[in-house]
Order: C-alpha cells, then structure tokens, then sequence
C-alpha cells in the first residue's frame, strides 16, 4: 500500500486529481478500449471532483472514452431526488464534464428486482472490461462504499442494510430526521473492489483519523474492512495531516520518509 500524506485538503485533492489524471491520459482511451473508472460519493472526493472538472475545461483531459461504475445508491430514493447518488454525482461531476451519458453507470435503487440490479451490475463491469481505477473514500468506522462493520471482505454487490451509526450521520443530509433517511442502499463489495487494477483513497479530516490507522495501520478485518487494501497490489491512500492524528509516530515518518525517496 502506497499512503500520500499532503499538508491540508486541497493538496490532496490535487494530487489525488493529478494521479487519476494521468493514469487516464497514459491509457490513451479509444471508443474500442475506453479507461474504467470507479466512482464514489460524499464529502471527501469533492475537491478531487472539482480538480479533475477544472483540468477537463482546461482541455489537460477528456473523459469521452472514459466508462464510470459508481459504488453505491440509495434503495427507494427516487433518482431525482436532491440526496440520490445519481443527483449528487451529476451535480458535483458529470454535468461539468464531455462525459457521454450512457458510459455512466449508476446502481437503481429503484429496481423491480434489487437482486437482479446487483448481479446486472457485476456483469457490466465485467463486460466493460473490469475497473481500471477504482477512486472511494473511508467512512469514520473504517467502511468503504457501504461495506461497513461485519460485511464480507469478499463481497459483491447487493443489498445492504445500514448501520444506526450510519443513518444517523447521514441524517444531516435529510433535514436531521432520521426517519427520512433511507435505511438500505445497494453497493458494490469489497470483493468488487479489490477486483480494480488500482484503487485509490482520500481520506482527510480528523473525524477519519481513527479509520486511516485502522486502514493502513491496524490488522486486516471486517470490522474495518478498507483495511482489506493492504491487501491489494496497486492501493493508494491520499490524505492530510488531520487524518494522521493518530496514526504511531514511526508509521508516519515511515510513509513520509518513503515517498521521499529516504527508503
């Protein structure tokens, strides 16, 4: 596992936003081998989204032959709807960019057969040639899309009930009411994951910091389960300072002392 450690959130949404860049325009995508690319949401891939739209507009990248597989989506949440993962991913990302509608793919929560949706998905992403990059994020208790605490380190997409922990965090995005907040979503595994040729993380804020020592730090677990990345030939996590709060002491300066070349 690689772990970038930039001062504050901006530079390691840069950086972050540059290295996805980059493995895209190295990748030279055609209509024939177009690059895939995994997509989370929340907060901490925002600034990331903004660095990549603001390159785009520049003409530094194109995302015309670039296939997007988002990680999750709400169950029962109409898709126009202001909190759905569909309105939040065309709102902060592909309503600024030349991507082509139909290389976007989101999971429907509104499915007639959520099952069905789950395994439709998998196959997608298969027939799309697997996820070159999968771009996520890290919950406070350690979870990666909605793979939280006690889920399968080998799962694939399915139907998943959430946690009160996350119902209740995720209220601040539904008025504070609790009972508007949907109490399942669909999301892809960790298994789905760890399939991806890369996968990159950004983790920032002192809220994290538990979870990134956990992640890079602590024992492989499903009660942590982005911990599973050190498992994973080509992981990266970018996060800042704040989120190192408490990673040991020798861990930090080991990862600092690596990617300056002092190891």
């Amino acid at each position: 596992m690689r772990v970038i450690i930039e001062p504050d959130y901006a530079t390691m949404s840069k950086w972050a936003a540059n290295y996805v860049a980059n493995r895209i325009i190295e990748a030279n995508p055609t209509v024939e081998k177009p690059f895939v690319l995994g997509c989370p949401t929340g907060s901490s891939p925002l600034g990331l989204y903004r660095e990549l739209i603001q390159m785009n507009k520049e003409g530094k990248i194109s995302f015309q032959n670039v296939i997007t597989f988002n990680m999750d989506e709400y169950v029962n949440l109409p898709e126009e709807h202001p909190e759905s993962y569909h309105s939040f991913m065309w709102n902060n990302f592909f309503s600024h960019i030349d991507i082509k509608p139909e290389n976007v793919h989101i999971l429907n929560g509104n499915a007639r057969d959520l099952k069905k949706e789950c395994e439709d998905y998998e196959k997608a992403i298969l027939a799309a040639g697997g996820i070159d990059l999968f771009m996520g994020g890290i919950g406070p208790d350690g979870h990666l899309a909605f793979n939280e605490p006690g889920s399968s380190l080998s799962s694939r997409t399915r139907i998943k009930t959430l946690t009160t922990d996350t119902i209740h965090a995720n209220s601040r995005f539904f008025e504070g009411n609790l009972a508007l907040v949907p109490k399942q979503a669909l999301t892809v595994g960790i298994g789905t994951v760890m399939d991806a040729k890369e996968v990159l993380l950004v983790c920032n804020g002192h809220n994290k910091a538990r979870a990134l020592k956990h992640c890079i730090d602590g024992d492989i677990s499903h009660k942590w389960t982005s911990s599973m990345l050190q498992m994973h030939p080509h992981a990266i996590v970018v996060c800042d300072e704040a989120a190192c709060d408490e990673l040991s002491v020798g861990t930090y300066k080991y990862y600092l002392d690596k990617e300056r070349g002092n190891l």
